[in-house]
């Protein structure tokens, strides 16, 4: 078993887009499933924390990747 079950690449996109996207993606994954996003905007971090905050939505991981990446993993509800 891997540990997410799909995936969004939102580099290079500034706020609102990463979560916009990210609220998008969720909506189409069952409950119980992870997704997994990279970003580069530094305040999708914040803005995550945020986002799963008022939906309901968990946040699994939220990490530095390589270079200037953001990867976050969020467990739909």
């Amino acid at each position: 078993m891997s540990e997410f079950d799909s995936e969004l690449d939102v580099r290079g996109l500034r706020c609102p887009l990463p979560i916009l996207r990210t609220k998008k993606k969720l909506a189409e994954l069952a409950s119980g499933q992870v997704l997994r996003v990279v970003a580069t905007d530094p305040g999708t971090a914040k803005d995550f924390e945020a986002f799963t905050r008022q939906t309901g939505h968990e946040l699994l991981e939220s990490t530095r990747g390589e270079g200037d990446e953001f990867v976050f993993r969020l467990r739909r509800k």
